[in-house]
């Protein structure tokens, strides 16, 4: 009798003679988004597609998973939430999410680009059940189907939350403990279709997760997802990998142009314009100073907090030895220790600020600043490594400094390890002169120890997009630092080890273009926590000390 109604209902009614028809189209439809999305752009201010593009939407709605390693400027964020949308609409009930850093930078980026996407498909607007929720934090999408797009965070804050697919931005800040525990269960379960039945569709591409990011370092977790997904992508097993530099935007006129993509070249660091530009992941694979997943891990600290009477700051500094100008810079590390409740060993040193001096400063002016920040922060030592270049600054160290902007008068120090004699006698000794050739063993194993141990603890990673107006507008003071921060974990990815003939060790640079004195100037200052403060009952003539190399 039921099949006697269904065939009645084919025969006789307008719906039923274009089932097939509809049928048809929508499997047209998933196969073909940018076709689809052809369709409903409207004669004047839509969209024409790129190339580029068409392969993109078509890659994230036919694979079980896409990994998209893409430049800045691509358009990555836009086609990614292009392709939800299109996915949303064409499988009723269906859950996506986008996922970044911090929820609330995973809300902003599906708020900016739906307002964008419906700009130039305003048909769009048509599809939602109610306006779209966009506040701080939060953003979710309904549809007239019953589908919601809505935005998590790559955090342990996610643990537990169920969606049919999802979509992970910037993956290469990921690391795959927090990926297995908290990101992989969130699709785990399907989508029901429609019906009296209610069942997982065995056609579909549920549980899928697409990671779309900018090139990272290698030796990172992500880095051997992308080679373990390209394995799987020539065994096809359901996956693909895309990828371009930014050339391919830029012939489009996506993003930036070529003057100004060449400018920054110019300005920006080489490694971090590899990655963000010429997708070329960077770092030492093999034989890696430190393990950079566990570096990456040390990246706790939300933001650079204020600095108290109680506090023990310590300093290291670095003489830039590097022959190109573009690239001349001495170092300056701060870093605040913490210790147990009751003082008797250090569980964490604080990387609160790394400052750039630049290297056509002379040795007088770059003692300026080393002062300058040996009083704003009070540090208590400051260590030198008195090879090399590093002598010309201890001896400008060793002189009555004059601020000549204020006319402040910034003192003069003494040594604490050696009998170089200060302009003015019985100065406080708060520099030690260090010779690192001959501890570096100690030294490169101490900064190995804290990274392992996760003791050593950086500022968080930020994008652009995650300041506030009124942060910019004190950049100096809110920005700078985590942007350093960035830079040294740049340079502590291009360092190997190297095992000497005589027994010991040391570390080389892989691309010789990338310079080491942010990382020079925080081991020496780890190597001396460790060697003379570990013990809260210092002589209290190590009181007062700063790093310098």
């Amino acid at each position: 009798m039921a099949n006697e109604r269904v065939k009645a209902l084919v025969d006789d009614t307008h719906f039923g003679k274009n089932l097939v028809k509809y049928y048809d189209f929508i499997s047209w439809a998933k196969f073909y988004p940018d076709l689809l999305l052809d369709m409903i752009k409207p004669q004047k201010g839509g969209l024409n597609l790129h190339l580029d593009q068409r392969i993109f939407l078509r890659c994230a709605v036919r694979f079980f998973s896409m990994y998209g390693d893409l430049p800045r400027g691509s358009g990555k964020t836009f086609n990614e939430i292009l392709a939800d949308i299109v996915v949303a609409i064409l499988f009723p009930n269906i859950t996506l999410s986008v996922s970044a850093q911090t929820k609330e930078n995973a809300a902003d980026l599906l708020s900016a680009k739906w307002n964008e996407i419906t700009k130039f498909y305003p048909l769009l607007l048509n599809e939602l059940d109610e306006k779209p929720k966009f506040s701080k934090g939060y953003s979710i999408i309904k549809f007239k189907n019953g589908s919601e797009i809505d935005a998590i965070a790559n955090a342990q804050s996610t643990k537990g939350q169920r969606r049919n697919r999802l979509s992970i931005e910037e993956s290469a800040l990921l690391n795959n403990a927090l990926f297995e525990d908290a990101l992989a269960p969130v699709v785990e379960v399907p989508r029901l279709t429609v019906g009296k039945l209610g069942i997982p569709d065995p056609c579909e591409l549920n549980q899928q997760i697409n990671f779309f990011t900018t090139a990272g370092f290698k030796g990172s977790d992500e880095y051997h997802r992308l080679l373990s997904t390209v394995d799987e992508m020539e065994q096809i097993n359901g996956k693909i990998v895309i990828g371009s530099n930014w050339m391919l935007p830029c012939w489009y006129g996506r993003g930036s142009s070529k003057s100004q993509i060449l400018n920054k070249k110019k300005s920006m660091s080489i490694v971090a314009f590899n990655m963000n530009y010429e997708q070329t992941w960077s770092g030492a694979s093999e034989g890696a100073l430190v393990n950079i997943n566990k570096l990456l891990s040390c990246r706790v600290l939300v933001k650079p907090s204020k600095i108290t009477d109680s506090d023990e700051i310590f300093m290291g500094v670095d003489v830039a030895r590097s022959q190109k100008t573009s690239n001349n810079q001495s170092s300056i590390v701060v870093g605040r220790v913490k210790r147990n409740s009751d003082g008797s060993r250090i569980v964490a040193i604080e990387i609160i600020d790394i400052i750039n001096v630049p290297n056509i400063y002379n040795f007088n002016k770059q003692a300026i600043r080393v002062k300058q920040a040996q009083k704003q922060y009070h540090a208590k030592m400051v260590i030198c490594d008195g090879n090399g270049l590093g002598a010309g600054l201890i001896d400008a160290l060793l002189t009555e400094t004059i601020d000549p902007v204020t006319g402040e008068n910034l003192g003069c120090w003494d040594t604490i390890n050696d009998d170089n004699e200060p302009e003015i006698p019985n100065s406080p000794k708060i520099l030690y002169n260090l010779k690192a050739q001959s501890c570096q063993n100690e030294i490169v194993t101490t900064f190995i120890d804290y990274v392992e141990s996760a003791k050593l603890k950086l500022l968080e990673r930020k994008l652009e997009t995650d300041f506030t107006e009124s942060e910019w507008a004190n950049s100096e003071n809110l920005i700078r630092p985590y942007i350093e921060t960035d830079a040294f974990i740049e340079e502590a990815a291009n360092l190997k080890m190297k095992h000497l003939a005589n027994g010991g060790i040391t570390i080389e640079r892989v691309a010789r273009k990338v310079d080491k004195d942010r990382v020079s100037a925080l081991i020496y200052m780890l190597w001396y926590v460790e060697k003379f403060a570990k013990d809260i009952s210092i002589d209290k003539e190590y009181e007062s000390t700063v790093f310098v190399n």
